[in-house]
């Protein structure tokens, strides 16, 4: 299996995914095309929550000059996504862009994908070769039958060979399904025998929470494995909402350093606090804390500080209650309850 640390190292602008790179959130503008102002404003909202590279749709000649406003407004790079039309890819990468994002199969015949190469390696821009169930083409549905795990990695290799016949090596490859576990499987196909960098996602996830779920167990689970280099959770919603639950996920599998990171027991009939309460409202005000933390939110003083022992400080409630403890041992007993959250803070913020 081909590994994170095994895979090609990519420069995309001023980040590089693969061969051990730390693993790059990707989101998409989702505003009109043609509205400068709301794509460079939805960019920088991406970049301030987070995001570390950001894709928009180039259709036109028109939206050319929306790519560029956005290069020219964001310090993370831009990607042009490009269907069908070429000449557009040429475009984009002589206005600017960071990385193409095409599927050679809907671009056209060999000399119109050289021409893009020819631009691509000119320029120093890597290809995203982006496959995924509805972009098939019809010899290789007929040789599977549907759109298999199999398909969509047999269809990556094809559009690879294509570029690397040009001598062309700065690849990224994505083969994105809109079911959980056939994308699970391509990726892991891909892992095989693929020394490209793979952008991990699922296609179409679906609104915020099932979107989140789906991606967690498809991304979550590929990257458990030491797969994947760079992800997008594609949701229905506000981008900026991709780029939050990304990196909550990078943390949540201990691939991301930098923020808090609570950990919070799920409560029983032990608990004798409002610990559901607390634990969102300890939430809520770390938002935006950088120090590399490990904050506990426990609901049983018993048991709390021992079973969160490698937290680096935390909370664990009595009857009415609580203590502040590090490390598992107690540094301050019998907290009144409503000034537990406030004792908690105070001591991160002299940390």
């Amino acid at each position: 299996m081909i590994t994170n640390k095994d895979t090609k190292r990519i420069k995309i602008g001023n980040v590089f995914i693969g061969g051990g790179s730390d693993i790059a959130v990707q989101s998409m503008l989702n505003a009109p095309a043609h509205d400068i102002a709301a794509n460079v404003a939805q960019a920088k909202r991406l970049e301030d929550a987070g995001c570390e590279i950001v894709r928009l749709s180039v259709p036109d000649t028109e939206a050319v000059k929306t790519l560029e406003a956005v290069k020219d407004a964001v310090c993370i790079p831009v990607v042009a996504d490009i269907h069908f039309d070429w000449k557009l890819a040429v475009e984009s990468v002589y206005a600017g862009a960071d990385k193409i994002r095409i599927n050679p199969g809907n671009i056209g015949d060999e000399e119109k994908v050289k021409a893009v190469i020819n631009a691509c390696r000119e320029k120093g821009v890597p290809i995203r070769i982006g496959v995924n169930s509805g972009s098939l083409s019809k010899d290789i549905l007929e040789k599977h039958g549907k759109p298999t795990a199999a398909a969509l990695f047999e269809s990556g290799m094809e559009h690879i060979k294509i570029l690397e016949k040009y001598d062309f090596y700065d690849i990224v490859l994505s083969l994105k399904s809109s079911d959980t576990k056939k994308t699970y499987d391509a990726y892991s196909l891909a892992a095989e025998s693929c020394p490209y960098p793979l952008h991990l996602g699922v296609t179409e996830a679906g609104t915020k929470e099932m979107g989140i779920i789906k991606s967690a167990a498809g991304i979550g689970g590929l990257l458990l494995k030491g797969i994947g280099d760079t992800i997008r959770i594609s949701l229905t919603d506000d981008p900026v909402e991709e780029v939050i639950a990304a990196n909550k996920l990078l943390k949540g599998l201990g691939l991301k350093k930098g923020g808090i990171n609570i950990v919070s027991c799920p409560t029983c009939g032990r608990t004798q606090i409002d610990l559901i309460g607390i634990a969102k409202e300890v939430e809520k005000r770390l938002e935006g804390v950088n120090k590399d933390l490990t904050v506990a939110v426990m609901g049983c003083v018993v048991n709390g500080p021992g079973e969160s022992k490698n937290a680096d400080i935390g909370i664990a409630g009595g009857k009415g209650s609580g203590v502040l403890f590090k490390k598992g041992e107690i540094l301050c007993k019998n907290i009144p309850e409503e000034k537990l959250i406030d004792t908690l803070i105070e001591e991160i913020n002299r940390m």
